[in-house]
């Protein structure tokens, strides 16, 4: 389950929101469903969901010397949490 989960998003715009709304973002496979999303985001850190929003974001363009190519297609997940729980990162990631 946890290889759905690509990756947290690291922005400020994403940091903003986890401090002043509880709001988390992570980069999980395209073929989840919210409701899916959701189960795995609670199982996993044990929190509970208020709310879920995706977007596909647009694909980058990759150039390796003559190679041109895309990015891999991610969803992006922006969940709000229940007023006074947190999700806790590993410092080393």
């Amino acid at each position: 389950m946890v290889n759905f989960i690509k990756q947290p998003v690291r922005t400020e715009k994403s940091y903003s929101a986890m401090f002043r709304h509880k709001q988390y973002t992570f980069d999980v496979d395209p073929r989840l469903t919210k409701s899916q999303m959701k189960k795995l985001f609670e199982n996993l850190f044990g929190v509970n969901i208020v709310g879920i929003n995706t977007h596909i974001p647009p694909r980058k363009k990759v150039r390796v010397g003559t190679i041109q190519g895309y990015r891999p297609r991610l969803k992006r997940v922006i969940f709000t949490l229940k007023e006074g729980q947190s999700i806790k990162f590993d410092s080393n990631s």
